[in-house]
């Protein structure tokens, strides 16, 4: 983990390699759904500091298919979106380094988003936020300072200064604070840290918008461990691993705070080589599946999931260079994947039956794109 940084580690040169899909006979079910959700406001985050990058865009769908982007002006390296439980107000990582910040927009009409404030996220290169369940934070991690930052929403959306700042340290090399979200009961805080190493569990006061660590997951050194999610039951999280091609699977107990490792997944088939880099992990919504994206051999991973056991059955080409991110649209009958690197967003058909994706059905072009968040 020395010496990297986040920005030399998203210019480093990307390798091609050919997708392997696995369980072909699976793969070819995926047709195009019937159905399909259309409409619906659409938001995409991209790096203005990198080439061609918009900050944050607003578009629709026909059909399947985005359409044309319309710029926000004002708001630079859009890297990460939630929303406040109401729908009224967008938060948005700002991920400058090494100042970063948070911006809170106000939705009154979707389809234009204006900016209401915007504060320090108190480090470099936020990545990563999530609204609190309490609805009475915005939770940041900075990537480049290794910390998460507790934000308090005040009347009408705005975000106050910070309440609280916890700062990650790493056994060798940097921290690096890759995303930090709740848990499915809102009593716990858990921060995923990619350089320490390590998944971090915070109680939060919601009286004082104090964090108080309560347990540090160390991986083994080197995982890299990047974001998490949780299964539907709450008492599993599945840890996508960024510099080992992995995920591991852990026993979540919501009533001690207990994270516990009990296995490791590959996110690529057996003999893979060269660069492979996950970037996302998500769930189906009825917990069947799990789809995480590889950079470096640029495909979108499908596993079945039952509590404790995952499996890998299929990876398919995204259509792009460096899949950074990936999301299902509200039907999930679609995959929208961001490929950084080639600067397009692509949409992929998701069979319900066997939540496996088919081939790549379309693409819109959005310079060094890096996230697709549906608003509705």
């Amino acid at each position: 983990m020395t010496g990297l940084t986040r920005r030399t580690f998203l210019g480093a040169a990307a390798g091609a390699s050919a997708a392997t899909v696995l369980g072909s006979q699976l793969a070819s079910a995926a047709t195009t759904p019937k159905g399909c959700f259309a409409g619906g406001t659409v938001y995409i985050g991209s790096y203005t500091s990198g080439a061609n990058g918009h900050g944050l865009d607003v578009t629709t769908r026909s059909g399947a298919a985005l359409n044309p982007v319309r710029t926000v002006p004002g708001i630079t390296d859009t890297s990460w979106f939630d929303r406040s439980a109401d729908g009224k107000t967008l938060y948005v990582t700002n991920e400058g380094d090494p100042n970063g910040y948070v911006s809170a927009l106000n939705l009154a009409d979707p389809a234009k988003p204006k900016l209401l404030n915007k504060v320090s996220s108190k480090g470099g290169a936020p990545t990563h936020l999530s609204v609190h369940s309490s609805q009475k934070y915005v939770l940041a991690a900075n990537y480049s300072s290794g910390s998460v930052v507790v934000l308090p929403i005040q009347a009408g959306g705005k975000l106050g200064a910070a309440t609280d700042l916890m700062t990650h340290h790493a056994d060798t090399g940097q921290a690096h604070a890759h995303q930090v979200v709740n848990d499915p009961t809102g009593r716990w805080v858990l921060s995923v840290d990619l350089g320490a190493d390590s998944v971090y569990v915070y109680s939060l006061d919601v009286a004082t918008g104090k964090l108080s660590l309560h347990q540090q997951l160390k991986l083994p050194s080197g995982a890299g461990p990047r974001h998490l999610a949780f299964d539907r039951t709450g008492k599993f999280a599945y840890v996508l691993q960024e510099l080992r091609p992995e995920v591991t699977v852990a026993s979540w107990d919501a009533a001690t705070g207990t994270l516990k490792a009990l296995s490791v997944v590959p996110a690529v088939p057996a003999g893979s080589t060269g660069e492979l880099y996950p970037g996302e992990i998500t769930l189906s919504k009825d917990g069947k599946f799990a789809y995480t994206t590889v950079r470096g051999p640029n495909t979108l991973a499908t596993f079945t999931v039952s509590g404790a056991t995952l499996k890998l059955v299929s990876t398919v080409p995204t259509g792009g260079n460096w899949p950074r991110h990936v999301a299902l649209d509200p039907s999930e009958n679609w995959f929208y994947v961001s490929n950084q690197r080639s600067g397009t967003v692509t949409w992929l058909p998701r069979d319900p039956a066997t939540g496996l994706p088919g081939a790549v059905a379309g693409s819109l072009s959005v310079g060094s794109v890096n996230s697709v968040y549906f608003a509705s």
